[in-house]
């Protein structure tokens, strides 16, 4: 099988089963030889269904379709949202009882209790009851990770995983060899192991102090695994001072440690009277103080995580049911804020309020000098790391300055694996599955991260990923060092910006001097035109007024009286009439003849009325003026005269 094949198995095997160990996993594969639904029925069968590999007589083999599993409520299993590979099969069996495993403390005993998923929390109880001699109405069954638990619960309905550690505590039965009241001592206890508990560690060698919170359910032993998680002091080097074994005040607990540089196999909180299994919370009574709000417990696998930083985003299984949107992310990215912000005070960095595709707009696509890197935080309410880090690195007054003058800050949390399942389908969206790949193979203990990104023109570039476990010099010069990177880029992006701006500057003006040339044109077009138009339109005006005197001077003409000749025995007028032009033209009319007739016959040689004045010479008379009804007798034009045409003014 070919190692990018293997790789692929791999990482869907953890995203269906959410085990981030990477030896247990492929132990897992191994054993199946790295079939992958056979591993995954081997592990989650009552989780996710049971998924068959079997095929249907005579179908040809598939490649697996991947399909999101269903949540039944927001408080189910945080492996539940993961993709899990289901191949085409028949129908789902119904699913068989799960046999659960129970190791039951009872003070200085251990009970094995073996049952069916079916059962009620009240099965175990009898059976304890049978087996420490405790009545049922004096047991109190503790250790779940669920808080609303009774004796009617199913064991199915909490999603529990096969092993499971619980303790019992009886209020009502005094202790062996204690003189208070058995209530009071039962009751401290239950008290102590409901708590958090704060330790101040100092490593002398490295002259470092710790702050950690764990819950009173931890063990000693787990509290070494994390602290040679954190110091990369193994366990079985590790030299413990000052576990108390009782305290009065109520203060943090301060513990030394100090390292065996001899490497001599050495266990030590036995000889401190601290007993490695025993439980954090018996061993700190009395000295508890939560300094921020209750963390949420570790969770066992397969159980419920009921308190995350990022509580707005709990009930978002990675299914089409919830958008996608910005606002979404918004109001989630508000809930962080204010509760980082009740935890580690007020001096932490600004962080971006919206979706990762808006902070995305705001640090890599304005102006160039506008642009800054995106610091993208990573939080994991269940790394050893967290506290540390949010307290005294990332909350550091110098890191909290930096980060708001060159980057812009967005924030998710990734305890949930509904949470962890959404950002790695953001990532592979944003940053390609090379990056996601890197990021699904961080462990928990490997939390929380700082990815340090910078915006390119054809792609994002992640700088850098900077783990929890740094410090603050550390953290700062990986800071500097992506600030030099981006500046660097800045600087081109400028001068190319510069550049396009300047060329984009000559190209507008080149435009508008072509705009105003256009402009010029088209009015000096539009002028010539008009000019055209009008003549057009003059000269049909013209030709029209033309016609139209035409057509009078015919009418008149013709509407004429026959000239006279010149032996008529009527009294004749002889006019005689000359134009402006200099022209003469002659005409006999009758004597009895009125005016009209002179001005019809005039107005048809083409000189109207209304235009010309027609004037007689001796005496000068302008004959235009005279009543048209009279006679030529009458106006004394008889019996002849010369006449001559002059314009109106």
């Amino acid at each position: 099988m070919a190692a990018m094949d293997r790789e692929m198995i791999l990482a869907d095997f953890q995203a269906c089963t959410g085990i981030e160990n990477i030896d247990e996993a492929i132990t897992l594969l191994e054993q199946n030889n790295w079939d992958l639904v056979a591993a995954i029925n081997g592990i989650i069968p009552q989780e996710n269904g049971i998924l068959q590999s079997e095929f249907v007589s005579g179908e040809t083999s598939q490649d697996p379709v991947y399909v999101p599993t269903s949540q039944p409520s927001s408080s189910s299993s945080s492996t539940s949202s993961a993709f899990c590979p289901v191949l085409p099969t028949r129908p789902i069996v119904e699913r068989q009882p799960r046999m659960l495993n129970f190791r039951v403390e009872y003070r200085d005993r251990n009970v094995e209790v073996v049952v069916e998923d079916t059962n009620t929390v009240g099965a175990i109880k009898q059976i304890l009851e049978n087996e420490l001699q405790i009545p049922v109405s004096q047991m109190q069954l503790k250790g779940w990770k669920a808080t609303d638990v009774s004796d009617s619960t199913i064991l199915r309905s909490l999603h529990l995983p096969k092993n499971n550690s619980l303790y019992v505590l009886t209020p009502d039965i005094a202790q062996p060899g204690s003189d208070g009241p058995a209530t009071s001592q039962s009751s401290a206890l239950q008290e102590s192991l409901n708590e958090n508990f704060m330790l101040i560690i100092t490593h002398r060698e490295a002259q470092r102090d710790y702050s950690l919170n764990f819950p009173g359910t931890r063990t000693v032993q787990e509290v070494k695994r994390n602290i040679f998680d954190l110091t990369n002091i193994h366990v079985r080097h590790q030299i413990w001072e000052g576990w108390p074994a009782s305290a009065d005040d109520d203060s943090c607990t301060d513990v030394h440690m100090v390292s065996d540089s001899e490497g001599d196999d050495f266990e030590d909180a036995t000889e401190f009277g601290v007993d490695d299994g025993e439980l954090f919370g018996m061993v700190s009574s009395g000295s508890k103080k939560s300094p921020m709000r209750p963390l949420c417990h570790p969770p066992c696998e397969g159980t419920n995580i009921e308190h995350s930083i990022l509580d707005a985003v709990k009930p978002w299984p990675y299914t089409s049911k919830v958008p996608d949107d910005a606002e979404n992310e918004g109001d989630a990215l508000l809930q962080f804020t204010a509760e980082f912000s009740s935890r580690y005070g007020d001096c932490h960095p600004v962080f971006f309020i919206g979706s990762l595709e808006a902070a995305f707009q705001e640090a890599f696509y304005g102006k160039a000098r506008d642009r800054k890197l995106l610091a993208i935080y990573l939080h994991h309410d269940d790394s050893v790391l967290t506290n540390v880090f949010c307290s005294q690195l990332l909350c550091a007054e110098s890191i909290v300055s930096y980060l708001s003058q060159n980057f812009i800050t967005w924030a998710w949390d990734m305890t949930r694996e509904a949470n962890r399942a959404r950002f790695l389908s953001m990532c592979t969206r944003h940053f390609g599955s090379v990056v996601a790949q890197t990021i699904r193979t961080y462990k928990t203990d490997q939390f929380p991260l700082l990815l340090l990104i910078m915006g390119k023109r054809s792609s994002n570039e992640v700088l850098n990923v900077i783990q929890g476990n740094t410090t603050v010099d550390d953290l700062m010069m990986r800071l500097m060092n992506a600030m030099e990177i981006f500046a660097a880029q800045q600087q081109e992006d400028i001068r190319d910006e510069d550049e396009r701006d300047a060329r984009e500057r000559v190209k507008q003006e080149q435009d508008e001097a072509y705009r105003v040339s256009l402009e010029a044109d088209r009015a000096k077009r539009e002028a010539q035109e008009r000019e055209i138009a009008e003549q057009v339109r003059q000269e049909q005006i013209r030709k029209e007024q033309e016609e139209e005197r035409e057509a009078i001077r015919l009418s008149l003409e013709q509407s004429l009286p026959p000239e006279p000749r010149e032996e008529s025995t009527e009294l004749v007028s002889k006019l005689r009439i000359r134009t402006p032009r200099g022209e003469f033209f002659e005409r006999r009319f009758l004597a009895s003849n009125r005016l009209q007739v002179v001005f019809d016959f005039v107005a048809s040689k083409g000189f109207p009325k209304d235009e010309y004045k027609l004037l007689s010479t001796f005496p000068r008379r302008d004959v235009s003026q005279f009543d048209p009804t009279e006679t030529l007798m009458e106006v004394k034009l008889y019996p002849q005269e010369t006449l001559f045409l002059e314009a109106k003014e």
